[in-house]
């Protein structure tokens, strides 16, 4: 059992996770925010939304958008002729959570994979509070789970324990080591569980994203709204020069002399190229990018990315 002074920023639980539909309250996918990253630049975040059902065709009125004009009834019927639809109340939601020792990491204020699960459960209630069913594929080094969607708190509790308990089997002195090819094992689940016109929230440190990964994605999107959250610490962008950094694969441990050139020099090039390659792959692939550091609260980065409604006020009647 982990301490409470490290649930938050080495390991989540359930409890934690619940807590956080409080401060997702207000916060929409579909808000028209602007998304500026320091890994992808500017990036417009207005998905599909949901989808629209087919309701009748009627006369033209005044303010119709001419682009529903239905020709061949306005032909048949010799007036103008509206096809008018109703948006769908639902639309699935899927996260899909990386917990691998690559993300069992972080210099600064939590480690990656709390990080991730923090996001993941903001994007959980975000769609909840829309009235959206939620499920989630989760994943580590050895373990594949698939949560099918469902609108119901029932559910969230599940998928919030098995999200608890995959971060919480992380540990320091594991012998496992990074399973890259978990990625898009992950991704193909999600074929297998996504029709069309789910949201897909993909939150991962894209280690071992490559050239299958990209095609994955774009077959997710070609059908879906899918987002790629990419979970980094400042780290791989800054490497500190003036002190040495202890860096462990489970039980190996190895001191780097950062403050030697030679040393920090070809770190430096390897993290930022890493992410800048993981960046354009993501670009490639059609899905929007947000990054997210290890260094500041999700829920203030989820904040400032999607934007949040105003709240009403009391006595607004609202």
């Amino acid at each position: 059992m982990q301490s409470s002074t490290a649930i938050g920023s080495v390991y989540v639980d359930a409890a934690h996770l619940a807590k956080l539909e409080f401060q997702a309250r207000g916060l929409s996918f579909v808000a028209p925010a602007p998304v500026s990253s320091v890994l992808s630049g500017a990036h417009a975040s207005r998905l599909r939304g949901r989808g629209l059902n087919f309701e009748e065709i009627r006369g033209y009125l005044p303010g119709d958008d001419v682009r529903h004009i239905d020709w061949k009834a306005s032909l048949r019927l010799g007036k103008p002729q509206v096809r008018t639809y109703t948006e769908e109340r639902d639309r699935p939601l899927l996260v899909v959570v990386d917990q691998r020792m690559s993300m069992f990491f972080g210099s600064r204020r939590a480690f990656k994979s709390v990080v991730a699960a923090e996001t993941a459960a903001l994007a959980v209630w975000m769609g909840f509070a829309a009235g959206d069913r939620v499920g989630g594929v989760l994943f580590n080094d050895s373990q594949l789970v698939r949560i099918k969607p469902l609108r119901s708190r029932g559910r969230i509790r599940t998928l919030f324990g098995a999200l608890a308990s995959m971060n919480g089997a992380l540990h320091a002195e594991s012998e496992a080591r990074t399973a890259y090819d978990q990625l898009d094992a992950a991704l193909e689940g999600v074929l297998q569980l996504a029709g069309h016109d789910y949201l897909i929230c993909v939150v991962s440190d894209f280690a071992g994203a490559g050239a299958r990964t990209r095609k994955l994605l774009r077959q997710l999107s070609a059908h879906n709204d899918v987002v790629a959250a990419m979970i980094f610490d400042p780290l791989w962008q800054q490497v500190p020069g003036h002190r040495a950094l202890v860096v462990s694969e489970g039980r190996l441990q190895v001191e780097l002399r950062i403050e030697q050139a030679r040393v920090r020099q070809p770190l430096s090039s390897l993290f930022s190229g890493r992410t800048a390659e993981v960046a354009e792959l993501l670009r490639t692939s059609g899905v929007p990018l947000l990054a997210l550091s290890t260094a500041e609260p999700a829920v203030d980065q989820v904040r400032r990315l999607f934007g949040e409604r105003a709240r009403p006020t009391a006595g607004s009647g609202i």
